[in-house]
């Protein structure tokens, strides 16, 4: 069910609503994979360790959610090399999930990607966020060999624009 008053717009990662909903996003993707509640100080490691100045022209972009004057969801594009660009920062609060907003979110990624002459798409994500990968799969998004070696990857997806 797409949602009609969702408005999704660039926002800069340090404004206090974009690190309000990539604070939510941490707290959600970590304390998944720690399967637990996050403690305050880990939260806090977590927001240093996770630098967001990559999704800022003219590296990149990160896309904000809003519903009703509330963010609510994010994602973030980095433009990388060889026409390629890299998807980061999917989320979308707990509250609002199956809704069409992440659909939405990356919707407008695609199109930031194509204005920027990018070609294809990636990303990478862990094993246990099965919504995610079914999200991308459903995108036309095509699980790939792996492309780095990040410490958190286990599954690579990429995208062919067209």
């Amino acid at each position: 069910m797409l949602i009609h008053d969702l408005a999704v717009r660039p926002e800069p990662p340090e404004s206090e609503s974009a690190r309000a909903i990539l604070r939510a996003y941490l707290d959600d993707v970590v304390s998944r994979f720690h399967g637990r509640c996050l403690t305050a100080d880990e939260l806090e490691a977590a927001e240093r360790d996770f630098a967001n100045d990559d999704l800022v022209p003219p590296r990149g972009v990160l896309l904000v959610a809003w519903l009703h004057d509330c963010p609510v969801g994010c994602a973030g594009l980095r433009f990388g090399q060889a026409k390629t660009g890299e998807v980061a920062r999917v989320f979308v609060d707990g509250q609002h999930r199956r809704r069409g907003i992440a659909r939405a979110l990356m919707t407008e990624l695609e199109s930031h990607a194509r204005r920027r002459g990018l070609r294809r798409l990636r990303l990478d994500t862990r094993h246990d966020l099965i919504e995610a990968r079914e999200l991308y799969a459903s995108l036309g998004f095509l699980e790939v060999a792996p492309f780095n070696d990040g410490p958190y990857a286990e599954h690579w997806f990429e995208q062919i624009l067209s």
